[in-house]
């Protein structure tokens, strides 16, 4: 893992949970809930009663709902990172590798994994102890396409923020139009990457 993606979990709070065989239990079940039910609707007792455990316990593990909140954000966002890492590794051309991460994470927003939905349901803001350790946790995931889109040879007019934005936006907007049995998810991304790459307007044409 780079140094990017080893600073998602930098931002941890000094209270943050206890290592042991019954983190991930929580975690899982947790992630769960939230997507299945919303964060503020979920309370301690039932995700302990999910993962097969005392109510008490839970607080054992994460002093408070929103500390769990925050890991099970970070644990989303590792699983993503790790993918499009790993998904970059097979090419150095800087169009492909945009392209390779950007299919890896429509796959994992598109998956329907739990994590994955708690991601693009919660906003830092939602959760205000936690808030800080959110944006910390989204803008280090960032930062990986901040230097892919870097790494573009692109004319020197071309904002670059402004295109990781747009092109973010784009692909974790899929999933309110996106439809499983139709266009795979690494489709979708491959489709986005052409009109970035390829000119709108039909040649010869004025506007």
């Amino acid at each position: 893992m780079t140094a990017d993606t080893a600073s998602l979990t930098a931002s941890r709070s000094p209270r943050g949970p206890r290592q042991d065989n019954r983190r991930q239990p929580l975690l899982d079940a947790a992630a769960a809930l939230f997507r299945a039910r919303g964060f503020h609707a979920v309370t301690m007792r039932e995700i302990a009663k999910s993962a097969g455990m005392l109510a008490g316990s839970v607080y054992y593990h994460f002093p408070s709902k929103d500390d769990l909140l925050v890991s099970v954000y970070e644990e989303g966002v590792r699983l993503i990172a790790d993918r499009v890492e790993e998904a970059c590794q097979d090419t150095e051309n800087p169009w492909e590798k945009l392209e390779a991460a950007c299919r890896a994470h429509t796959e994992m927003l598109l998956d329907e994994s739990d994590y994955a939905q708690v991601i693009l349901k919660v906003m830092p803001e939602d959760v205000p102890s936690g808030e800080e350790q959110l944006i910390a946790c989204r803008d280090g995931y960032e930062s990986l396409f901040r230097n892919l889109v870097d790494d573009l040879p692109l004319a020197p007019t071309v904002d670059r923020t402004m295109l990781r934005l747009t092109l973010l936006g784009a692909l974790n907007s899929a999933k309110n139009w996106y439809r499983s049995g139709g266009m795979p998810p690494g489709e979708v991304a491959m489709k986005m990457i052409e009109l970035l790459k390829n000119p709108l307007q039909e040649k010869g044409s004025r506007v």
